[in-house]
């Protein structure tokens, strides 16, 4: 056999066995997806049975015959979720929104201002993180409840405007903005506010929005402290929604309409995960390297 043929040979063999990784790989990710999408599959299917028919099934069927839209009439008027939506829509832009600036302040101090005790003050401030969220929430409760802010949008926004962990990023991000355009800012006479605004939110943009994307998220979902500190129809969210759908008697009885308000619930997030997934994970990523 000549050289030429072993090459050859050898070649294939190395061919056939990147292609047989490749399958098993894309067998494993196809396994996988189809793990994580099935409860979502589950509950869109189900939000569209009839009760009749959902509670007729002895075996669960993964098809609709007969598909309905009478649960989502049902889940907009047993209770007032599109009212709970609009709620929902002006906590999440307010609460957003001032997280931001405090986020934006804090991460530039830490990462371009000097002051004495900097280091621990930003060490302090790290160590939070390490306090369980069931004490905060108790904390968080006693304080919005003495200064008698329960049943109010204040009492709802105030404790979701600081985030440790969203600072913390940012500043990682400023860090690597090289130190040479802060002094030749300086230098031209440009003042803090200005450098901040004009050179390091424009380069800080996808982390930024990494940030805005994840707390409307976080605040989209939140679920204990609403229902802790709200028990007035008038400023319930999306979470006391669901919660009243259970305790008013048809979220037991009536599946098929208890998903269908998950699922309007749950699609602007949906939509949003997926128009900016990619920027999310650039975002996460640039803020966790430094270099």
């Amino acid at each position: 056999m000549s050289d030429n043929q072993e090459l050859e040979k050898i070649a294939a063999k190395g061919r056939t066995t990147r292609m047989v990784r490749e399958i098993v790989r894309y067998m494993l990710l196809v396994f996988w997806a189809i793990i994580v999408l099935f409860p979502f599959y589950w509950m869109i299917i189900t939000s569209f049975k009839s009760y009749s028919s959902y509670n007729g099934e002895y075996v669960p069927r993964l098809i609709v015959t007969s598909p309905t839209l009478q649960n989502y009439v049902s889940a907009f008027t047993e209770v007032s979720l599109g009212r709970y939506l609009v709620n929902t829509f002006f906590f999440t832009v307010i609460t957003t929104a001032i997280m931001l600036v405090i986020v934006i302040l804090s991460a530039f101090a830490f990462a371009r201002l000097q002051f004495p005790g900097k280091n621990i003050v930003f060490a302090l401030f790290l160590s939070l993180m390490m306090i369980p969220n069931e004490l905060v929430i108790i904390t968080n409760y006693v304080t919005i409840t003495d200064l008698n802010m329960r049943n109010s949008f204040p009492g709802l926004v105030l404790p979701s405007v600081i985030s440790v962990f969203y600072i913390y990023l940012l500043k990682e991000n400023f860090e690597q903005i090289p130190d040479e355009l802060y002094k030749a800012a300086k230098v031209d006479g440009t003042s803090d506010m200005r450098y901040l605004r004009k050179v390091m939110i424009p380069i800080a943009k996808p982390t930024l929005i990494t940030i805005t994307i994840l707390k409307v998220i976080e605040c989209w979902n939140s679920y204990v402290w609403p229902r802790l500190i709200t028990d007035d129809e008038a400023y319930f969210l999306v979470s006391n929604g669901i919660q009243e759908i259970r305790e008013n008697g048809f979220g037991r009885e009536n599946i098929p309409a208890m998903m269908a308000a998950v699922v309007a619930i749950s699609v602007p997030l949906m939509i949003l995960f997926l128009i900016f997934r990619k920027k999310i994970m650039a975002g996460v990523a640039r803020g966790g390297t430094k270099g």
